[in-house]
């Protein structure tokens, strides 16, 4: 009888885990854009470094956030980069939990976020979407985009900040998330 008192509180917390993980499992993340697993448009190819695309960060839209979503951030990696690290493309942080999207151009110069969303440098060196573009010759690359459901309305970075910081910081406040995976290659 005494196994039984040790073991309830242990399968209750396994259930409300699991019953958390469930909800989170429904977050998804769709773009009109962008097909998941599907080669990216010359329209999100990066102007530059040899690559002559139009750098237009795509609309993304989310559904079915955890509860207690107080806000999201928004980032684009590239694991494939010839870096040792990856290429970070786009992070935006700050977009408030009203939101369930970012607009098509958004995150490209002369775009539009939500109120209060900041975008923090990428490995460009600047705030801002940078599309696209694998060096000449490489096989495609994956760009993931993630849309992460945070349990704060503001995380503590700037428009400077790298983005291990900013990956460090939406470690200890993601309640959930969501990707796609696009591919690119020339």
């Amino acid at each position: 009888m005494k196994t039984r008192s040790i073991f309830a509180p242990t399968l209750a917390a396994l259930a409300f885990a699991a019953a958390g993980l469930a909800q989170a499992a429904g977050f998804t993340l769709t773009s009109p854009d962008v097909a998941n697993g599907k080669k990216l448009s010359d329209e999100q190819v990066f102007a530059g470094f040899g690559c002559t695309g139009k750098n237009v960060s795509p609309a993304l839209e989310w559904k079915n956030a955890p509860a207690g979503t107080k806000s999201f951030a928004v980032t684009v990696y590239d694991p494939d980069a010839p870096t040792g690290s990856g290429w970070w493309h786009w992070l935006v942080v700050n977009i408030p939990a009203s939101a369930t999207g970012l607009a098509h151009g958004a995150g490209s110069t002369g775009g539009s976020l939500p109120a209060n969303s900041l975008q923090t440098r990428t490995d460009f060196g600047a705030p801002g979407f940078g599309g696209a573009c694998p060096p000449q010759g490489d096989k495609p690359h994956r760009y993931i985009f993630t849309v992460y459901a945070l349990k704060t309305d503001k995380l503590d970075v700037t428009a400077d900040s790298s983005a291990a910081l900013v990956g460090f910081n939406l470690h200890f406040n993601t309640l959930g998330k969501a990707s796609l995976t696009a591919k690119y290659g020339h």
